[in-house]
C-alpha cells in the first residue's frame, strides 16, 4: 500500500510537496487543475518497471502503453529541460524486508520502502536519465537503512549514510554503471560491492508494488450486447472497463468469495457484484449467462425493477455500464494493490454517487477467503455527494478519519497546488477552500436579488 507521495517539476506541478496516501484518498479540483498527472506519472513508472528496455530510465509511453506521456521534454513543469523531474514514493511492505550485513553480520529490519528519484535530460538526446536515486528502508518512521546512487561532475558513486558500509570488491576499483531503468542498481554495480547483494531486493519490492498498480479511466466503454470470455483471468477490469464481464466471469469460476466486512456473510464474487449493484439502486437484479452449454459468447441480463422483465444491459440507462468496472475494479484486484479511478461517478444520480461511497468504504475494509485484502483506493471525483456521505460515515463512526485523505487541487501562478483537508473526527471539514464546489453562497444571493427585483417590477 502506498503510504506517500511528493512530485517535483511534472507537468503542471513544481511541488506537490508531502502528499499522504491513505487506504481511501479522494483528490477533488476543478477541470485541468492537474489531478490526472498524479496518476499518470505512476502509470509511466508502472510501464517502465515492465519494459523490456532496461536501459530506459523512464518509458513515456507509445500506442501500445499503459499511457503515452509525449516527449521528456513535455512532461517537464514549463518544458524547461534544464530542471530535474523528480519523486518521492513510499509503501507499506507485505512483509518485513530483512537485511544483513554479511561482513558486519548487522541485520537491518524494516516495514516501509521509500525511493527517491531525480531525472534529468540528455543535452544532445533529451531523453531522461538518473541523476539520484536513494532508497530508504525503515520501521516505524525510523530509519534502518539508506543508501544512494548519484552522479558528481560524471563520476558514479554508491553510499550509505548509516552504519551500513559498503565494501569494495578486491582487485581493480572498476567503476559504476548506470541504473537499470530509474529503481535498479544494475548487477554489474552491485557485483562492485562485497554487501550490496540486497539492492535486488529493494529493487523487486518497487516491482511488485507497482505491478499492483491499477487504473480505471474516466470514460467507460459502451455496453455490448454479447461478450466473448473462453475462461481467461484478466489482470483488470482494462483501463477503460472493457474487461469487467470477463473478470467476474474469472472470478466467479475460480470461486472467489467475498464479505463487506468481518461480520458480514460471504458471497460469491458474481453475486457479491450483484448484491452491491441492487443496493447503489441502478438496477433490481443481475446476471452473467452463456448463450447456450458449451458457448463462449456471454450476455448481461438485468432488471431494473422488480416487476419489470429481465432486459440486455444495452437496453437500460447508460448509468449501468459505467459504474460496472468501477465496482468490479475495487473487489476484482489482488490483495495489497492500489486502484487509481477517475471520476467513478459519471453518469450516475446523486443518490447513486453517494452510495459510491460506502461502496469504497467496503472495498478498503472488505475480506476475501476469510483474509484482508488491503486494498487502497484513489479517487478523482467532481461529486459532493460522495465528500458528504464520507463525512457522515466518519461521524456515525463506520469510517476512521486517519482512513481517509482528500485533497483540493486547484491552479496557481506558480503551477498546480493540492490542499489537504482536514477532517476532524466528526467528519467536519476544517479548512473548508474557497470555491470548492463552486461559489454556493454567490449563487443563493445573486438568485435572491434577482427574484425580488423580478417580483418588485411585476408589481
Amino acid at each position: 500500500m502506498l503510504t506517500s507521495l511528493r512530485i517535483k517539476n511534472f507537468k503542471a506541478w513544481r511541488d506537490t510537496g508531502h502528499v499522504r496516501l491513505a487506504p481511501l484518498t479522494v483528490i477533488f479540483g476543478s477541470n485541468s487543475a492537474g489531478k490526472s498527472s498524479l496518476g499518470h506519472l505512476l502509470l509511466a513508472l508502472k510501464q517502465t518497471a515492465l519494459s523490456a528496455d532496461r536501459r530506459r530510465a523512464l518509458h513515456l509511453g507509445d500506442d501500445k502503453s499503459l499511457i503515452d506521456l509525449g516527449t521528456f521534454r513535455e512532461c517537464v513543469y514549463l518544458h524547461d529541460l534544464a530542471r530535474s523531474l523528480s519523486f518521492d514514493l513510499s509503501w507499506k511492505l507485505e512483509d518485513q524486508l530483512e537485511v544483513k550485513d554479511p561482513i558486519s553480520q548487522k541485520r537491518y529490519v524494516g516495514t516501509e520502502l521509500s525511493l527517491s528519484v531525480e531525472l534529468s535530460a540528455e543535452e544532445r538526446t533529451e531523453q531522461p536519465y538518473v541523476d539520484k536515486l536513494t532508497y530508504t528502508l525503515s520501521r516505524e518512521n525510523r530509519e534502518h537503512l539508506e543508501v544512494s546512487f548519484s552522479r558528481d561532475e560524471g563520476r558514479l558513486s554508491l553510499d550509505t549514510s548509516n552504519s551500513y558500509k559498503l565494501v569494495r570488491t578486491t582487485g581493480r576499483a572498476w567503476p559504476l554503471e548506470e541504473p537499470d531503468k530509474f529503481y535498479r542498481i544494475s548487477d554489474q554495480s552491485r557485483a562492485r560491492f562485497q554487501n550490496a547483494d540486497f539492492l535486488a531486493d529493494f529493487a523487486l519490492e518497487t516491482e511488485a508494488v507497482l505491478k499492483g498498480l491499477y487504473y480505471l479511466g474516466p470514460l467507460r466503454d459502451h455496453p455490448k450486447r454479447i461478450y466473448q470470455w473462453s475462461g481467461d483471468r484478466p489482470e483488470s477490469v482494462g483501463m477503460k472497463g472493457e474487461l469487467a464481464i470477463a473478470a467476474i466471469l474469472a472470478a466467479t469460476s475460480e470461486g472467489r468469495q467475498l464479505n463487506r466486512g468481518p461480520r458480514l456473510r460471504t458471497q460469491h464474487f458474481e453475486t457479491f457484484i450483484a448484491r452491491w449493484l441492487q443496493d447503489l439502486g441502478v438496477i433490481e437484479n443481475f446476471i452473467v449467462k452463456p448463450l447456450s452449454a458449451g458457448r463462449k459468447e456471454y450476455e448481461v441480463l438485468v432488471k431494473t425493477h422488480r416487476s419489470s422483465s429481465e432486459v440486455k444491459i444495452t437496453d437500460v440507462g447508460f448509468g449501468v455500464s459505467q459504474v460496472l468496472p468501477a465496482l468490479v475494479q475495487a473487489f476484482y484486484c489482488p490483495p495489497n494493490s492500489t486502484v487509481w479511478m477517475e471520476q467513478p461517478e459519471i453518469h450516475l444520480h446523486p443518490q447513486v454517487q453517494a452510495e459510491l461511497a460506502d461502496v469504497f468504504i467496503s472495498a478498503i475494509h472488505a475480506r476475501e477467503n476469510g483474509k484482508e485484502r488491503n486494498v487502497q483506493l484513489i479517487i478523482e471525483s467532481h461529486s459532493e455527494h460522495l465528500l458528504q456521505r464520507l463525512q457522515r460515515r466518519i461521524a456515525e463512526g463506520a469510517l476512521e478519519s486517519s482512513d481517509v485523505a482528500i485533497y483540493f487541487c486547484k491552479r496557481s501562478s506558480a503551477g498546480a497546488e493540492l490542499e489537504p483537508l482536514k477532517l476532524n473526527e466528526y467528519g467536519e471539514i476544517e479548512n473548508w477552500p474557497e470555491n470548492f464546489f463552486g461559489d454556493e453562497m454567490a449563487d443563493l444571493t445573486a438568485r435572491t436579488i434577482a427574484a425580488a427585483s423580478r417580483k418588485k417590477r411585476q408589481t
